[in-house]
């Protein structure tokens, strides 16, 4: 096979930090796929960017980053850009991140292939929309037209795959590219994955926090903490038998599927005394698309929760998971149907400045991108700490004080209350959103997608903090999940969800244990499954 990419003893130091990664070492042959795990910040990343030349600015660089016959440590920007463009591409974590949000999908697509392969307009946008059509998007060809925001999240995920496989490229860098995926869509992925490896020969490296997806796809893994390479082998042997404390910390901490009782009630109470928190009935919401006919988002949903309870809603990209948590927590306005929370009509229209004051009060939002809950000019200790105080009053000490408190239950040092968003991890970033909105002390909390992004260790540690701030505050959670391991964990509840219509409804232990319709079951059957035993 031929070696695609060679690290050696990679070192890499920014002034007035200590090293980010020391002495790294790893391959990536012809036809291979190799997973990188470890926790948020220890350095998957910048590993993997390593390949393309993206260093931080004014980085000490030691070792070396062979791409074929180029050292991307020491190469021009001319060998860097041929690289990038003909040799390996790239499929980042945050894909609003990654794609300019006032260009339309079209231009994102056919860019490199009208410029630098040579092709003419129309037949790069046939090749474009060939290929969305291949990650499983619907309406391909209307989604040149587009621009990223009137996407969901695992939708735009799906685009930026599409353009990282559109440059035929050798080797292809994979930085957590299924996070925002429904189970579905994600299995999806990772065929079409192996199947263009089998087809061009082309070589993997894949980030993921997600270790059952890195045994389903990747032949070697490399466990990275601290910049260090702790372990590395054959997926089976680390799997089956880790030698390292550390591998068998991020094993143990991995989701899995169980069927355990929940509490359903307020404080843990086995069952609801109190009126239900939330009523809802006909939910129906449309959205006008310049030149085509509305797309129904929702269309007639019922459910109810009662106060303290935990309700899961999981379903496909699209299906109008994240339009029904908008809807929620009052960014959204239905055209049809009624929502009463704690006992007041939603009214349907727009709700004036004071009503949204007082609405985020009792409701809060931890959404999918962390991006849009997190001002990237403010320190991240300020930013919740502000949030205390407009909440609670109190001095801007004594809310300070309550913020880092907050920050370091959710796994934030106190050395990084004064970091900005853009210094944080992915991971890292989402842990601050969601400390910003538990500072309301709010009474209902909407999760969207909110442990997606976090790796395994820090999930399992997120997730019991909200177990238990739900037990000790009568918290009401309504989760939105790909993850039905997440929805066994924390939710009593789970409403299933499929274009914009509810296909089934009820306590999680009758959804996963005995499902009663066929979409429900492929949900649960499309859960990652490692190769030793797809290949058995």
């Amino acid at each position: 096979m031929t070696q695609l990419l060679d690290i050696a003893d990679l070192s890499l130091r920014v002034p007035g930090r200590g090293p980010l990664l020391n002495g790294v070492s790893l391959s990536v042959a012809s036809g291979e796929s190799v997973a990188l795990v470890g926790e948020s910040g220890s350095g998957k990343s910048l590993t993997t960017r390593a390949a393309l030349g993206l260093f931080p600015d004014h980085a000490s660089l030691a070792g070396s980053v062979r791409v074929g016959d180029i050292d991307t440590v020491t190469a021009s920007e001319a060998q860097l850009r041929t690289i990038r463009r003909t040799r390996a591409s790239m499929i980042f974590q945050d894909p609003r991140a990654g794609i300019n949000p006032v260009r339309t999908l079209g231009d994102f697509l056919t860019e490199t292939l009208v410029r630098w392969h040579g092709l003419s307009r129309s037949d790069a946008a046939a090749r474009a929309v060939a290929q969305l059509e291949q990650v499983g998007l619907p309406r391909a060809a209307s989604l040149l037209d587009q621009y990223p925001h009137q996407l969901s999240g695992g939708m735009l995920q799906r685009v930026m795959i599409a353009a990282a496989l559109l440059d035929s490229p050798d080797l292809l860098l994979c930085d957590e590219p299924t996070t925002a995926l429904d189970v579905t869509t994600q299995a999806g992925i990772v065929d079409l994955l192996r199947e263009q490896q089998a087809a061009r020969g082309m070589g993997m490296l894949f980030i993921t926090h997600d270790l059952g997806l890195a045994a389903s796809l990747c032949e070697r893994v490399v466990v990275l903490r601290g910049g260090l390479v702790v372990e590395a082998g054959a997926t089976e042997s680390i799997f089956q038998t880790p030698r390292e404390a550390y591998t068998r910390e991020l094993l143990a901490a991995t989701p899995r599927i169980e069927v355990r009782e929940v509490a359903t009630g307020a404080a843990g109470a086995s069952a609801p005394v109190d009126p239900p928190l939330i009523v809802a009935s006909g939910l129906t919401k449309r959205y006008r698309v310049t030149g085509r006919d509305d797309v129904t988002a929702l269309f007639d949903v019922d459910f109810s929760l009662a106060r303290g309870g935990s309700l899961g809603i999981v379903g496909e990209s699209g299906s109008g998971k994240s339009t029904l948590a908008r809807i929620l927590v009052g960014l959204e306005q239905t055209d049809e149907g009624e929502l009463v929370v704690e006992g007041v009509t939603r009214p349907d229209r727009a709700l004036s400045g004071s009503e949204r004051r007082t609405l985020a009060s009792s409701t809060q939002m931890v959404f999918q991108d962390p991006y849009l809950s997190l001002d990237p000019r403010i320190a991240i200790g300020r930013s919740v700490a502000d949030v205390v105080r407009l909440h609670a009053g109190g001095t801007r000490r004594d809310a300070e004080s309550a913020a880092g408190a907050l920050l370091e239950r959710v796994g934030i040092r106190p050395d990084q209350l004064a970091a900005r968003p853009k210094a944080l991890s992915g991971g890292q970033r989402q842990r601050v959103a969601l400390a910003k909105a538990l500072a309301a002390k709010p009474k209902l909390l909407v999760l969207d997608e909110a442990t997606s992004a976090l790796d395994v260790s820090v999930q399992a540690q997120v997730l019991e903090l909200i177990e238990e701030v739900r037990e000790q505050f009568g918290l009401t959670i309504v989760f939105v999940t790909h993850d039905l391991a997440v929805v066994s964990r924390i939710c009593a509840e789970t409403l299933v969800m499929q274009r914009g219509e509810v296909v089934e409804y009820g306590t999680t232990t009758q959804i996963l244990t005995d499902p009663q319709q066929e979409y429900t079951q492929r949900l649960i059957a499309s859960r990652p499954e490692p190769l030793w035993l797809q290949a058995a």
